[in-house]
């Protein structure tokens, strides 16, 4: 084969590594507006999409070559046939996900066994083909490449390493720039279109191989491109593994595991450094591929020099590397941002380094080998998402959970050394591996440990960390994020639209409990009351700031749901007179728009009642972000109020079917009941009589036209277009501030 169609195939794979990683980006946030922003969704989505690369690559693998003698075409016909239905995927899946999520509906609460049960079902149900089809494409390629050449044993770790450079511009071109610019349908739209580029590509090679088949000139062409072999591997030939090939098949099996467990706690555990915007995430995802886009390079290279370390020593070297994410970004150093990505990026090279050397030396390019060697190492990456979501960090927390897993690499060491003679080199890094771990163990915290707070409560669930403490003043982290705060400005996010409201308000609905300041102010009223929360963990965390907390909870007229705001108000047949919303901050938080935008109020609009209000809060300044919401709001709703709140940041957006009432403040006051006036007072100075709060908020009014343009479908917040999540090119073109 010659280089210029190693150079064709490389291009296709980085195209198709693009595409990949952009539909893993658009797939996981669609299963968030479908099924709940918890993270079993995103270890589910994760895990079927790992899933249908191994079961793809094993299939392919295995029966490739059987299919070419049978049918006398080349493998790379299947791989163009495989791109053109990945392609169709792009259009399929967003409609299969809004059935999956209708049928899901009658199914209960969120944090339910049953619905988690189901959910993860129809997620597999409506991915597997598309990431199955995804997993054929290295096997089916690498039997054209071994057609094309039967000297060839690198081709994997060729095609890994242009699949990995493509996955690395996908994960940063999608969320830097396509989502912002097109909206997340017409980014899946380039992707299908990519993909059907390169499955026309591909049908152009396995026509042309069919003809040189025909007219018996096949074999110059696999003379021609002896020279080329070496830009697979090296010019070595068929290469030896460094252990027995049932223990190179664990080792990927486990590597896999331990990397994508890994990555799911280092998304938890440096969020609050990073921050909870898409850019941190994408961030940690390009600094790992980074990594391992490095150590393949670094493979390929060293494989061309003639030389590989020993695979015990890579060990050693891994167990010590695992350490550095919690060594580095420790919150007793102040880590800054490029700390916590540059410490993921060693233990990533090397395994960007031993994975394909692995299935290179295990398979020397037969393609059943590589997809046998490849089906390993992704099924394992299938488990550890799942045993890092459900099992290590609900009981054993980020530290414990990275301290656990890089136990395997050490045992490793041991195993495949002891095979061998035991060089200076190997036990020198097996000793240094152990007294890194020790004082790792011994000296490291993460921003999830209660050592770090003052009167702290820890508790912990399937989904999420949720930290309880007191310092300066009482608060509520999840993972280590800040979420709330006791204010006087959480109570007005219930007693404003309730004194708003044209009659007495019967029923009213928190979205997002937090430490259950709305709730409980709104309860103070005397009427229904009910909350969705997502994370059981908060929800148990009320006592902690309420010494009445369990008396609420008791009372017959009010009630906690464990669920997503959406699903709940898409499920449920109830009518309220009052609903308020309070994402989670900042406002630029990843999944955040899902509460703010024209869809959500349309859902919403269905179970409010024909007076009813709605209070959306939002915690930002004056911006396109601010203007978004209101535009949302006023295309959703006839009438809309916006009142900057108390202490002069974030504001109180009241939106309504109905007119306001004409109020005064002296007829808002003689509305509140005297519980109501008492849950107000609670908080405040003794100079600062109640209805002051009133006063302000109602002297801060801002008029809707001039923050707001609905006639402009760039100036509203959409769940295709989630303006407050993706501000990159407005920073750069300066009409969003740096954040």
């Amino acid at each position: 084969m010659n280089p210029k169609r190693f150079g064709l195939l490389f291009v296709l794979f980085v195209v198709s590594g693009f595409c990949g990683l952009l539909y893993q980006t658009v797939w996981i946030r669609l299963a968030f507006a479908n099924f709940g922003v918890v993270t079993p969704v995103l270890s589910v989505v994760v895990s079927v999409f790992m899933a249908g690369l191994a079961l793809g690559s094993w299939i392919s693998g295995r029966w490739v070559d059987n299919w070419s003698r049978w049918s006398g075409w080349s493998a790379i016909i299947l791989y163009s046939f495989a791109e053109f239905l990945i392609g169709i995927g792009a259009f399929a899946v967003p409609t299969l996900f809004t059935y999956g999520e209708a049928l899901l509906r009658p199914t209960g609460e969120m944090a339910s066994a049953s619905y988690l049960f189901l959910s993860a079902t129809v997620i597999t149900v409506v991915l597997i083909p598309w990431c199955t089809l995804m997993g054929t494409t290295f096997p089916l390629v690498a039997a054209y490449i071994k057609e094309r050449n039967q000297n060839i044993s690198g081709g994997f770790s060729y095609l890994y390493l242009a699949n990995v450079i493509g996955g690395l511009a996908g994960v940063l071109i999608t969320a830097l720039i396509l989502i912002e610019l097109m909206g997340f349908q017409n980014t899946l739209v380039v992707a299908g279109l990519l993909n059907f580029a390169i499955g026309l590509v591909a049908l152009i090679l396995a026509l042309e191989s069919r003809r040189l088949q025909s007219s018996s000139i096949a074999q110059p062409d696999d003379q021609s491109s002896k020279g080329s072999i070496s830009n697979l591997d090296g010019g070595e030939g068929l290469l030896s593994l460094p252990c027995s090939r049932p223990m190179a098949l664990v080792i990927l099996f486990a590597t896999g595991f331990i990397a994508m467990a890994m990555e799911v706690i280092w998304i938890r555990t440096f969020t609050p450094i990073l921050s909870t915007t898409i850019y941190s995430f994408a961030s940690l995802l390009a600094a790992y591929l980074a990594g391992t886009w490095i150590g393949t390079l670094a493979y390929k290279t060293t494989a061309k020099m003639g030389w590989r370390p020993r695979v015990t020593e890579l060990m050693a070297l891994l167990a010590i590397s695992s350490c550095l994410p919690l060594l580095f970004p420790d919150p007793n150093v102040a880590p800054e941002k490029w700390v916590a990505l540059i410490s993921i990026f060693p233990v990533t090279a090397l395994l960007g380094y031993l994975t394909p050397r692995l299935i290179d030396e295990y398979s020397s390019g037969t393609p059943n080998a590589v997809g046998n060697a490849y089906a390993w190492n992704v099924l394992g990456s299938i488990l550890g998402p799942l045993a890092a979501g459900y099992l290590l960090l609900p009981t054993l927390g980020a530290k414990g959970s990275l301290l656990l897993l890089t136990l395997p690499f050490l045992g490793f060491y041991v195993l495949i050394g002891r095979g061998g003679k035991w060089r200076k080199s190997t036990l020198t890094a097996g000793a240094f591996s152990v007294l890194v771990l020790s004082y790792v163990a011994v000296n490291s915290s993460t921003f999830e440990d209660g050592s770090l707070y003052k009167k702290v409560v820890v508790r912990r669930d399937h989904t999420a960390t949720v930290i309880s403490a007191t310092d300066f003043r009482q608060r509520l982290l999840v993972n280590g994020t800040g979420i709330t705060h006791k204010s006087p400005i959480i109570k007005m996010m219930g007693h404003l639209p309730m004194a708003f409201h044209a009659d007495d308000p019967k029923n009213s609905l928190v979205i997002c409990f937090g430490m259950g300041t709305t709730f409980r102010s709104l309860a103070s009223w005397g009427q229904n009351v009910t909350a969705v929360e997502l994370v059981p963990s908060v929800v148990d965390a009320f006592d902690y700031y309420f010494e009445d907390a369990k008396e609420v909870l008791s009372r017959p007229n009010v009630d906690v749901i464990i669920d997503d705001g959406r699903r709940f108000l898409r499920r449920t047949d109830l009518e309220f007179d009052v609903i308020t919303i309070d994402p989670p901050p900042p406002e630029e938080t990843a999944g955040s728009s899902l509460l703010y935008s024209f869809e959500f109020y349309e859902v919403l609009k269905k179970r409010l009642a024909p007076d009813g209000i709605v209070h959306q809060w939002y915690p930002g300044k004056t911006d396109i972000v601010l203007e978004s919401i209101t535009g949302a709001l006023v295309k959703a709703f006839p009438h809309v109020r916006v009142f900057i709140s108390l202490e002069n940041w974030g504001y109180h957006i009241l939106a309504s079917r109905e007119p306001f009432p004409e109020r005064s403040l002296q007829e808002l006051v003689d509305r509140v009941p005297s519980s109501a006036w008492r849950d107000m007072e609670e908080w405040l100075k003794p100079e600062i009589p109640a209805w002051q709060l009133f006063a302000v908020t109602l002297q801060n009014e801002i008029p809707v036209e001039k923050i707001t343009n609905p006639a402009n479908p760039k100036l509203w917040i959409s769940d295709d277009r989630p303006i407050n999540e993706y501000f990159f090119l407005r920073t750069l073109s300066n009409d969003e501030p740096t954040q």
